[in-house]
């Protein structure tokens, strides 16, 4: 499944989140340039709004505690552009999401040697349109499904 190249991807962190805390709260808002392929991930305690286009293509993630365990919940603008737009941009989202899941998780990677629980968390995504065939959740697995292969010895 690897199809993120580590040397396409900028990680900012925001204070007061660093590499390893907290859990809550810490939002990924990702980005991504349609000319170069790179991927921009910024992790803090906000999502980075000012990193959002008009185009409304990036994946917004954050972990969400729940009977004392934690889930991680993305959101994806799906949209109220009609059918026709509305289901393109549902198709991208769907073919991109393993790589965007795959980013947050890379880009993240010492959170995890903290808190490896979390690498069997469940993802939950939430498709938003104004259109109820695709406005929905869904369990697209947990953040273990994504990692990439890493060197010898690390997460």
């Amino acid at each position: 499944m690897s199809r993120l190249n580590p040397e396409k991807l900028s990680v900012e962190f925001r204070p007061p989140v660093t590499a390893t805390e907290p859990i809550v709260p810490r939002r990924y808002t990702l980005t991504h340039s349609d000319i170069t392929a790179e991927l921009f991930l910024t992790i803090g305690p906000q999502y980075a709004y000012e990193k959002i286009n008009e185009m409304r293509d990036e994946v917004l993630a954050e972990w969400r505690p729940n009977n004392g365990f934690y889930f991680l919940y993305v959101y994806v603008f799906v949209g109220n552009y009609g059918p026709g737009i509305n289901a393109i941009r549902n198709n991208i989202f769907r073919r991109e999401l393993p790589l965007a899941l795959e980013a947050i998780v890379y880009g993240d990677r010492q959170f995890y040697t903290v808190y490896p629980q979390l690498l069997n968390a469940p993802i939950y995504i939430y498709f938003d349109s104004s259109d109820p065939s695709y406005n929905r959740y869904e369990y697209w697995g947990t953040p273990s499904d994504y990692l990439s292969p890493q060197p010898k010895g690390s997460l």
